[in-house]
């Protein structure tokens, strides 16, 4: 099993940054994929980012294609989403994720994911 903690959420004006975290627990981190999902109020879970196991393959949203980006580090059991150009419509609490999978594999849906974090807020004001 594993835990997921995020952190790095806040407010912050458009057109900023801000850098989410995600710290996990256990001692087979580099077995998971892991992604990034946000939730707005008033909408549907929606995909962000997924990185492999390995951190070597990554997908995104097309909404935040170019501005997100997603990295993992095995060594310190950690995944991270450097969020670039925010926007309000990115406002929402972010989730991370985690799957066991193979050494590419990557998952855009939510329920192929096994273990989830707690969220943290990001707000984007105008």
């Amino acid at each position: 099993q594993v835990q997921l903690v995020e952190s790095g959420g806040g407010l912050v004006q458009a057109g900023g940054s801000l850098r989410l975290s995600c710290a996990a627990s256990g001692r087979t981190f580099s077995s998971y994929a892991m992604a990034w999902f946000r939730l707005a109020p008033g909408k549907e879970r929606e995909f962000v980012a997924a990185i492999s196991r390995t951190g070597g393959s990554t997908a995104y949203a097309e909404s935040v294609k170019g501005r997100f980006t997603s990295s993992k580090d095995n060594a310190r059991n950690t995944v991270n989403l450097q969020m670039n150009s925010l926007k309000p419509e990115d406002t929402a609490v972010y989730y991370c994720a985690a799957t066991e999978g193979s050494r590419s594999y990557l998952a855009t849906q939510g329920h192929l994911y096994n273990y989830w974090g707690q969220g943290t807020q990001v707000t984007v004001s105008s």
